[in-house]
């Protein structure tokens, strides 16, 4: 008998999982709330001819996908075309100097050296200890964390040293450069899981690593095109994806999931993966009796990301000499991010993140036209700001900041404009208190301490996404979906063969869970079926 998976969600991780649970043989459904596929990873389409990706605009480390799409006979550089960005973006600091940062080492060598003397040689150091760093944890990223019992491995705390879990970013960086503004340069990029480069644990300076290891890349189309190939891919290989199809509740049998119910009926599978904003979806649709560990209190206590407001312009003309991405960090950057993290307002001076991507891919606009996409860091949604009255007066600040980072004549050439605040990330796309990037990532909210892939509060169900393990970001949500697909797969009895990425004793044995809760998972497979 085939089994059948419902997921809930379109987004990335819903659409990788969809992907590798159709190769396994299962039959799968999508539901999803939007016309379109890739949740926050979609495209804006205008009826003037601009577009603009909705949230992340770049693409880093493109191995995962790249795995994904081969496990299921597929190749992503052919499906969709990739350009490497040289220079991956300027850097423009409010307190004096700019970097043109560059996949090339030696010429990114010498830019740290123009702009800090004292720290020649620093990035080279810099990129070989982290290098070591990320080829040793990298597997950790690529299995479940259920417990704590999980951290004791043998091969985990070999690595403490290394990984410094007490040190935060900032101090990591601080090891290899003396300038204020380089460090910014490698820490910032704690911003793509909305966090304080003086607050995320030093082991995120991965993420700069991989910037300059393996690119920053452009998706010919944008980013909502890599979530448009998956979604035809999935549907090629079977996958029924209902679009406009909102998920208004869900159906249990004591704590297991048997359906969900939508507008348009009622659907019964084997197993429901959740691609949905965690927070929102859980105190939404699953009952607060029903969820023990993560109740509705407990959600609410915990530490939530940033948020993001959004200026969507469609441009007359073109800007050919302003870079595909343009950075501009806060003149004082720690009060910034004080504001952002702890008083809950809005800077006069707030950093801001610009990209210009027709000096790329002219596609994106009408011919002669172009597109800005504009996103200021900003609390998630809190009493102290009121987006009803204060929006209109920050697309000004938005305004200005773009004027004073050398992008000029602006605002006589908006032909097209959109604008997003926190009220709209959580009223209009379901996004809990509007924090983009999901539950913080410090250590208190990591590994087992995140939801997990194989949710422990509900049997038969299990979460994608940037809310599980291992966390935000296009790469770890693609990771996130093969984790929870080989454990789905597991459960059920199911030859993973097909998809197998990793060693099969990767991932616990599903009646090891079992154990964890005292007996409360049963009726799951036994573990050794899937092999």
């Amino acid at each position: 008998m085939t089994r059948t998976v419902t997921i809930i969600g379109a987004g990335p991780g819903g659409l990788a999982s969809a992907m590798l649970l159709a190769r396994a043989g299962l039959k799968v459904r999508v539901l999803e709330r939007l016309a379109v596929p890739g949740g926050r990873t979609s495209t804006i389409t205008t009826p003037a001819g601009f577009r603009f990706d909705l949230g992340p605009t770049f693409f880093l480390y493109p191995r995962v996908l790249e795995d994904i799409f081969s496990a299921c006979g597929y190749d992503l550089r052919s499906e969709v075309e990739m350009v490497r960005l040289d220079p991956q973006y300027r850097l423009m600091f409010g307190s004096g100097g700019e970097l043109q940062c560059t996949p090339d080492l030696e010429r990114m060598e010498a830019e740290v050296r123009r702009i800090a003397p004292g720290d020649a040689g620093s990035f080279t150091r810099f990129m070989e200890a982290t290098r070591a760093k990320f080829e040793r944890f990298a597997p950790f990223l690529e299995q479940p964390f259920e417990s704590w019992r999980d951290l004791a491995s043998p091969d985990l705390l070999r690595l403490v040293p290394m990984l410094k879990p007490w040190r935060s970013l900032d101090a990591e960086l601080g090891t290899f450069f003396s300038d204020e503004r380089v460090r910014l340069a490698f820490t910032f990029q704690s911003k793509y899981l909305g966090m304080s480069p003086f607050r995320c644990p030093s082991l995120f300076s991965i993420l700069s690593f991989l910037e300059y290891e393996h690119g920053v890349f452009h998706p010919i189309g944008g980013c909502g095109a890599v979530s448009a190939a998956m979604a035809r891919i999935a549907a090629e290989m079977g996958v029924e994806i209902r679009y406009e199809e909102p998920v208004e509740s869900l159906e249990f049998a004591g704590r297991r999931v048997v359906a969900a119910i939508t507008p348009s009926g009622r659907y019964e599978a084997d197993a429901t993966i959740v691609n949905a904003d965690f927070a929102r979806s859980m105190t939404r649709l699953v009952p607060d009796r029903l969820r023990r560990r993560w109740n509705d209190r407990r959600i609410a206590a915990r530490r939530f990301s940033c948020s993001t407001f959004m200026l969507y312009l469609g441009i007359e003309g073109r800007y050919d000499d302003v870079p595909h991405h343009t950075i501009y960090l806060s003149t004082d950057y720690r009060e910034n991010l004080v504001d952002i993290e702890r008083r809950h307002v809005l800077s006069r001076d707030p950093s801001m993140y610009v990209q210009n991507a027709c000096v790329t891919d002219p596609s994106l606009a009408p011919p002669g036209m172009s597109t800005l996409y504009l996103l200021i860091p900003v609390t998630h949604r809190h009493p102290n700001v009121d987006w009803r009255r204060e929006g209109a007066a920050y697309r000004e600040v938005a305004l200005d900041q773009v004027e004073r980072i050398g992008i000029s004549g602006v605002r006589e050439r908006i032909r097209y404009e959109r604008m997003i605040t926190p009220d709209d990330w959580q009223d209009d796309y379901e996004i809990y208190r509007g924090a983009t990037f999901n539950l913080s990532h410090d250590l208190g909210q990591m590994l087992h301490m995140r939801p997990h892939n194989r949710f422990e509060d509900i049997d038969g169900m299990y979460l994608v996404g940037g809310g599980t393990h291992p966390g935000s970001g296009l790469p770890v949500i693609y990771s996130s979906a093969r984790i929870t697909t080989e454990l789905l797969l597991r459960d059920l009895g199911v030859d993973a063969g097909k998809i197998l990425l990793r060693r099969p004793d990767a991932i616990e044995p599903a009646d090891a869970v079992v154990r964890s809760r005292g007996g409360k998972g049963a009726g799951r497979a036994p573990a050794g079926a899937a092999y």
